[in-house]
């Protein structure tokens, strides 16, 4: 796998290198990205929607938050993604100024393999008993109390988390650092944990791959995973005491509350009485000042009318086809104000 990342980093790096030149005349032919698995099923989808309309390639690694933040610090991508928004300390590590563009939220699920597929109800509690270890067996009391009309097998419950950094442990981390005070203090939050149990996997199709393989199993991925392979999930308690599946409504309806201009927010335990309570937005990422690495005018150009493209509804309008929800229309809005002041040698691009 070590070796599959650095074949793809290379790649990265040789596309943009002929892509962006060095004199910032060329011609933009390929526009790089790279990032998170969460919300790979929507960009793959409109990525290749975009390259049929526009004649312009456009490639996504899948490569996790961690990795395309990373990239982006490198400046071997023309965007990253992540689904883990950069907090001050991390924005001031960057080697320039960056803005965070939200495309679409989607749920985070808690995913399960058990005999007969039953639709089990979770609690706050019961999640931090499973993810921490403390509850072992299907047939626990604590989950028979909230699921009594489901008889439980006799069975270890075997948690499976991400083995590489990822923006998905991040909403699922802090969704469990809000509803839980010892997750909070032993295991935090972050893109890259410290699990007190479990097996690790990599990326949102490792998690589900080893889910469905293994009886017994429950680990958190994107909801589209789950719908794709058929994998059960919880419905979970949000902070108004109702149980709650995740849908693209129950995710539209945890972004009802404000966005701030920067539109670097958290969703997650929102007290929307019908709104999923692990829901998220995801973002690209890119320089505010598009003139870095020798990238030519017009790679700035293209990467900016990518964006703006999917952020509009042309690519909205295929969110709830791959189970993501669309931009609310204020969080739209301050997406295409962020977007507004980017630059290329101190000039707007707008």
């Amino acid at each position: 796998m070590k070796k599959f990342q650095l074949l793809l980093t290379a790649i990265i790096a040789v596309t943009l290198m002929t892509s962006c030149g060095g004199s910032g005349k060329e011609k933009a032919e390929t526009i790089t990205g790279a990032g998170a698995t969460f919300p790979q099923p929507f960009y793959n989808k409109i990525f290749k929607n975009y390259s049929s309309e526009k004649g312009l390639v456009v490639t996504y690694g899948g490569i996790g938050s961690g990795g395309g933040i990373r990239s982006l610090k490198d400046e071997i991508v023309d965007f990253g993604a992540s689904d883990a928004f950069l907090d001050d300390k991390k924005l001031a590590e960057m080697p320039g100024e960056v803005l965070h563009i939200p495309t679409c939220l989607g749920a985070v699920v808690a995913a399960y393999n058990l005999p007969g597929k039953p639709e089990l109800k979770f609690t706050p509690e019961l999640m931090e008993g499973v993810f921490m270890g403390k509850i072992t067996k299907w047939n626990d009391a604590k989950i028979t109390a909230v699921n009594p009309d489901i008889e439980l097998p006799d069975l270890a419950i075997t948690v499976v988390h991400r083995s590489d950094g990822s923006g998905t442990t991040f909403i699922f981390s802090d969704y469990m650092s809000k509803v839980s005070a010892d997750w909070k203090e032993i295991v935090g939050t972050g893109k890259s944990l410290l699990w007190p149990v479990g097996l690790g996997a990599k990326g949102n199709p490792g998690v589900a791959g080893t889910i469905s393989q293994t009886e017994g199993a429950i680990g958190y991925i994107g909801s589209e995973y789950a719908f794709a392979q058929d994998i059960p999930v919880a419905s979970l308690q949000n902070l108004a005491g109702n149980f709650i599946k995740p849908s693209v409504e129950s995710v539209s309806a945890s972004a009802k509350g404000e966005i701030p201009a920067d539109t670097r927010v958290s969703l997650t335990n929102t007290d929307a009485v019908d709104g999923y309570p692990i829901s998220s937005f995801t973002w690209l990422i890119i320089y505010k000042e598009q003139d870095y690495k020798n990238r030519s005018l017009d790679q700035a150009v293209q990467t900016i009318k990518l964006i703006e493209w999917v952020i509009g509804s042309d690519a909205q309008k295929e969110t709830t086809k791959v189970h993501y929800a669309p931009l609310p229309e204020a969080a739209a809005a301050k997406a295409k104000a962020v977007l507004s002041a980017v630059t290329y040698k101190g000039k707007s691009l707008k």
